[in-house]
């Protein structure tokens, strides 16, 4: 128990609930059979948990640098050959859970989930580092739309909300970690902008995410937008230009962090209400 729980505690456990939570809302969304919608939520569950504990295991080195005692690898509460034998296995586990739901839904995982390791493996140590979010984040609507009896790739705006609800979440992730990471060498876009213009880009990002959701899901047609969906929209601005005016006005701190972080949640919410229209 005492490893199962260092694992847990390696797989970055509140990320890994929310993209769960968020593919399972997906699949509800875009009504899923009872055994399709289990074996994504399980596939994307596995999937999480490999690139939580592949990236703990990539950088305990820099954790152990800089003291990080929240890292149980880290810590050694488990063996770096026991954390990698997990993180492997759990990436396997993912793509068997993604086989039965169809050949086009097992690429796409594998596609979000290898543009996931890639930023572990080094990635996020350079200029591209947001690269990998939109990639994956873009595609992730997507896992539950070719999850279907007839398999489609998303609306072309719900890659866009997607790829914006990955760029607000990797701009304010590492805002916390900026000076733990100078120290060790990473230096991925967040750093090179520095806080600030972070946080400013992010907010953008989550306000034209918003916007995509708002009209894509209706054709461009506003009078066919429900009081919902404004409500979303409504709350996800707002925040939106309080995060920029902040961000703007005020040295940088852990508000922005957290007003970004729930703009991207909100957006996250605004998209899996769209419901049945996610589909091309």
């Amino acid at each position: 128990m005492r490893t199962v729980r260092a694992l847990w505690g390696s797989s970055h456990p509140g990320p890994t609930l929310v993209v769960t939570a968020l593919a399972l809302a997906l699949g509800v969304a875009t009504g899923l059979e009872p055994w399709r919608l289990v074996l994504l939520t399980l596939a994307v569950f596995a999937g999480q948990l490999s690139v939580g504990i592949s990236n703990d295991a990539l950088d305990v080195a820099r954790d152990r640098r800089v003291g990080r005692t929240d890292k149980p690898i880290a810590r050694g509460d488990v063996g770096l050959g026991v954390a990698w034998g997990a993180a492997w296995g759990l990436l396997a586990a993912a793509l068997v859970l993604s086989a039965p739901l169809g050949w086009r839904m097992l690429a796409a995982h594998a596609v979000t989930l290898g543009s996931a390791w890639a930023y572990n493996a080094g990635l996020k140590s350079t200029a591209w580092s947001i690269v990998p979010f939109l990639v994956s984040f873009g595609l992730f609507p997507s896992l539950a739309t070719l999850a279907a009896p007839e398999p489609a790739f998303a609306a072309g705006w719900a890659w866009i909300a997607g790829a914006a609800l990955g760029a607000a979440v990797h701009l304010t992730n590492v805002l916390p970690d900026l000076d733990d990471d100078a120290r060790t060498g990473v230096r991925g876009l967040p750093h090179r902008l520095g806080p600030r213009a972070s946080a400013i880009l992010a907010a953008l990002a989550v306000l034209g995410g918003a916007v995509a959701v708002l009209l894509g899901a209706v054709g461009a047609d506003l009078s066919a937008v429900q009081p919902v969906s404004w409500a979303f929209f409504g709350a996800v601005a707002l925040l939106a230009v309080a995060t920029a005016w902040l961000a703007s006005t005020k040295p940088p701190s852990r508000l922005l962090f957290r007003l970004v972080m729930l703009a991207a949640l909100l957006l996250a919410a605004q998209l899996v209400a769209s419901g049945g229209a996610l589909a091309a």
